[in-house]
């Protein structure tokens, strides 16, 4: 009944505004009385020739990577400034502080942004939005009180930094921070409990009856896959924000110590952005087999309906964030004297990632004419079609990600020279893990082909095994064997400006990967609002087709982008001192 009062406060507050918001709210209110789904039927009005529906989904994908952002640079901080306590290292601090300087300009945007998307939902979509208020029960009242919390220990952490600064008040500083951090990933795990609801709806009745509890709606099948995913996809996509950042700032100084700054930043985005990177693939897939197990339906359009194609998509984008990251740390080896003696192995690298990225974009099923079907014998092609299904896909991708590590392996060592007695039976050890585990990979791959489909999904396991082996193997023998190692001296700032375009790309690749992603998973409900419970009869109750989910996924990433650049002067020009200030107290 509080939430019922609550919707007719704000109804009343905002129908000045916007008259249909009195209405919206009104048809909320009586779902959550009476406590039924209803089927929307409305028409989605014009808005500026532009539909409601759209007008939706693009403030919620841009509130998606907003939130995405000022979610994951805090984390950044946090760790960072951890870094700096136990080295007592201050680069470590002056860069944890400059993240959250992003967020600050940044964060403002997201509350602004979420303030418009649910004006949008109640407005446009007040049954659903009713019912999950009912379902969800109080659960929304939390968010708005975390969300509040949220706001009061992100301004505390950073307007605090020079109070707390140094000495035993840091652990004080960090107590905040690490507040922060707990609140922002609540946060996020109660909004993924309604997405992941809307595809997996639990603790209801088959015709919507509310017969479970609220953690029942909560963990539905598909909440913990989501969690994941998106926590890997925020730590990457974070990563990937604050690089562009930093290559912007890079490219904007002059002054040389800045530009070494702004170039080890860059690097230690870029390090971020590949570590949430690596494991997302095995998240996705998770993700997908959760939904595969609870809806075949929904897994057969992911995989092979309309939306089978865009996944082609994705394999280019994804390709082009692994070209791109690799780019750059091959243009890191220049910062070290010894990093000469590795560039000879780029080329090799550079050959399995291309060779697994036209593996990956290579389709099994061609878009062909009767003619062309005619002359090709098929549907697909003898010799590339086979390339097109899931264990050469699986094992291109596996194979991208462990030369991916190997490149910044490669980095990591010609800055360190290993002094232990046994360093050279060590990298026989890691040669040997890299050999051993690459034929295991295509082994496994190759098993795929033989063997029934069932064991297909099967094979790809110890492929993932396998690449994690590798990562971590290698990761323990070079901690023990770098300990105490010689340290060569890294130039910073000695990179050309072609490489920080590199940087460039990660974000807009992310941003425009991100949208598409969210255009499938929605997607996969068709003409549900809450799936197999609540159908949306109106005249828009179909899926975008590919081109206009490509306009509309563009056009999105283009505004983000536009906003990030905004972000980014904003912090640019909050650094800037005033002529004749320098030296005030």
């Amino acid at each position: 009944m509080r939430l019922t009062y609550f919707i007719a406060f704000f109804a009343t507050l905002f129908a000045f505004v916007v008259p249909e918001f009195a209405a919206a709210a009104a048809d909320v209110a009586e779902v959550v009385l009476e406590g039924a789904p209803k089927p929307s039927r409305m028409d989605y009005p014009l808005i500026a020739g532009i539909s409601a529906r759209t007008l939706a989904w693009s403030m919620a994908q841009m509130h998606l990577f907003l939130a995405a952002f000022v979610l994951a640079v805090p984390l950044f901080a946090i760790a960072t400034e951890f870094m700096s306590v136990i080295t007592g290292d201050d680069r470590f601090d002056n860069m944890a502080r400059e993240f959250m300087k992003i967020t600050m300009a940044a964060y403002s945007l997201t509350a602004l942004v979420g303030g418009g998307l649910l004006l949008s939902l109640l407005v446009f979509y007040p049954h659903l939005m009713g019912y999950l208020i009912k379902v969800f029960r109080g659960q929304m009242l939390i968010y708005a009180a975390l969300f509040g919390l949220e706001s009061i220990t992100l301004y505390i952490y950073f307007y605090s930094w020079d109070a707390l600064r140094r000495g035993n008040r840091k652990y004080y500083h960090m107590s905040i921070g690490l507040l922060l951090n707990t609140v922002g990933l609540t946060l996020m795990f109660v909004a993924n409990a309604w997405a992941s609801f809307m595809m997996s709806p639990a603790g209801i009745a088959p015709d919507g009856a509310i017969t479970g509890t609220v953690w029942e709606a909560t963990r539905n099948p598909l909440w913990n896959p989501l969690n994941l995913h998106r926590f890997l996809a925020n730590i990457a996509y974070g990563g990937a924000i604050v690089g562009g950042y930093a290559a912007y700032m890079f490219l904007s100084e002059k002054d040389k110590k800045l530009k070494e700054h702004y170039d080890w930043m860059g690097y230690t985005s870029n390090f971020i952005a590949i570590l949430g990177f690596i494991p997302l693939p095995f998240a996705g897939y998770w993700l997908m087999a959760e939904i595969y197990a609870y809806s075949q339906q929904m897994g057969i359009t992911a995989m092979g309906g309309i939306l089978a194609w865009l996944f082609i998509i994705q394999a280019v984008l994804i390709g082009t964030i692994m070209l791109a990251a690799n780019y750059y740390l091959w243009s890191g080896l220049m910062r070290t004297d010894r990093g000469a003696q590795y560039t000879k192995y780029v080329k090799y690298i550079a050959v399995v990632i291309v060779g697994g990225f036209l593996v990956w974009v290579t389709p099994h099923t061609l878009i062909l004419t009767t003619d062309e079907i005619q002359n090709l014998g098929g549907t697909h092609h003898k010799l590339l079609g086979p390339l097109g299904i899931m264990p050469a896909k699986n094992t291109a991708v596996n194979l991208m990600l462990v030369f991916t590590f190997l490149s910044f392996q490669m980095f990591y060592r010609s800055s360190r020279v290993p002094v232990v007695s046994w360093a050279k039976s060590a990298n026989m050890v890691i040669v040997a893990l890299y050999v051993v585990g690459i034929a295991n990979i295509v082994g496994a791959g190759i098993y795929g082909y033989i063997t029934p489909t069932v064991y297909k999904v099967g094979a790809s396991v110890p492929q993932v095994v396998t690449t994690l082996s590798i990562i971590i193997g290698s990761v323990i023998i070079d901690v023990f064997m770098l300990r105490g190692a010689k340290s060569e001296k890294v130039h910073w700032g000695r990179m050309t400006e072609r490489s920080q375009y590199a940087l460039f790309v990660l974000p807009v690749a992310f941003t425009w990967l991100m949208g598409l992603m969210g255009y499938i998973r929605s997607s996969l409900r068709t003409n549900w609002h809450v799936y197999t419970v609540m159908k949306d009869n109106s005249s828009e109750a179909y899926i975008p087709t590919l081109g206009d989910a490509g306009n509309t996924i563009t056009g999105i990433t283009l505004a983000f982008m536009a906003v990030m650049v905004f972000v980014f002067w904003l912090s640019r020009l909050g650094a800037t001192k005033q002529k004749g200030t320098e030296g005030a107290v």
